[in-house]
């Protein structure tokens, strides 16, 4: 297992390997970055591999949604608060940033920080130093800040909505993470870890994917990118009402349930992938059968080598390994 697989990053798409080239020279130059993305594409999961990928690793990382956070507790949570800096605050807050001593401070949806709380971070961006809320003395941390967003922030600094010096500090070093729709059978790939992990948790070895399931997750556009995947077989685990795992307008009877494409008509690549899923599946079945399972045995009746046809076994949830 690769140190990204470890770290929960996954995929084998080119766009995926060039980003992880990406992470691991982000992860050997120690100053802040900014990760941009669309919702549920991993933000946080990149943003772990560079800290895990660092000097920093064996020091804490600290993730802070500032999206969840009232603005006017913000600058307490970040930078800590003296005892009677305001009515609850009876004894002294450290604040994240102390907690985060010479490890990462992650701030996800930065944007949603108001401008007084990106003034107190460009000061600590810039030197290092911060006060406590209701403090006088100056705090000095030694702490790298990785942010992300899924908002454009040059758009929100020119609206006057976010600092732009910050965003200068900020923007040092930034990384793009693709959206589902963009990293071709990583789709695919996923569903099939996603599924393994279902199976474990519920004690349900048999559970496959139904064949025309697989041509929906490469077809569907999946707005909501990985986490919308990782939800959406979830729940079509827990409804099945066998050992089918269903996805999309999928019945037992009819296989897929076609949506028309926007004129109105299937499109003769999609037509097709079908075609060739379903004789796929029926192919690899007729082999796992006449091989009694045995992986190896059936790659030879195929004339494939080993490893690639068991990628595809696995790619449409058809068996495990069973020739130890």
């Amino acid at each position: 297992m690769d140190q990204f697989a470890r770290l929960n990053f996954h995929g084998s798409s080119p766009v995926m390997s060039a980003m992880r080239r990406q992470i691991e020279k982000i992860a050997s130059v120690d100053v802040p970055v900014t990760v941009l993305g669309e919702t549920g594409t991993g933000k946080e999961l990149a943003v772990r591999a560079i800290h895990y990928l660092s000097a920093r690793k064996q020091y804490p990382f600290v993730p802070v949604n500032c999206g969840a956070l009232p603005e006017s507790l913000i600058e307490s949570e970040l930078f800590g608060h003296e005892r009677g800096a305001f009515t609850d605050a009876k004894a002294e807050g450290r604040g994240l940033i102390a907690e985060a001593e010479k490890g990462t401070l992650f701030l996800d949806e930065v944007d949603a920080l108001g401008l007084k709380a990106q003034a107190s971070l460009l000061r600590f961006i810039q030197d290092g130093t911060y006060r406590r809320v209701g403090g006088s003395s100056t705090r000095h941390a030694d702490v790298r800040v990785v942010v992300a967003t899924n908002a454009n922030l040059v758009e929100l600094a020119e609206a006057r909505l976010f600092r732009r010096d910050l965003l200068y500090r900020l923007d040092v070093v930034s990384l793009h993470i693709p959206a589902l729709r963009e990293r071709g059978d990583d789709v695919t790939e996923l569903a099939m870890i996603f599924l393994d992990r279902l199976r474990v948790r519920y004690t349900n070895p048999a559970k496959h994917f139904h064949h025309a399931s697989l041509t929906y997750l490469r077809h569907y556009g999946w707005p909501g990118n990985v986490r919308e995947l990782e939800n959406a077989i979830h729940r079509a685990f827990l409804m099945s009402d066998d050992d089918v795992v269903r996805l999309g307008d999928v019945s037992q009877s009819c296989g897929v349930s076609h949506a028309p494409d926007e004129d109105g008509q299937r499109t003769f690549r999609k037509a097709k992938a079908e075609a060739i899923a379903r004789f796929e599946v029926d192919y690899l079945r007729r082999l796992l059968d006449a091989s009694n399972g045995n992986l190896s045995l059936a790659a030879r009746m195929a004339g494939e080598e080993r490893s690639s046809f068991g990628k595809l076994v696995r790619r449409h949830g058809l068996t495990k390994d069973r020739s130890n």
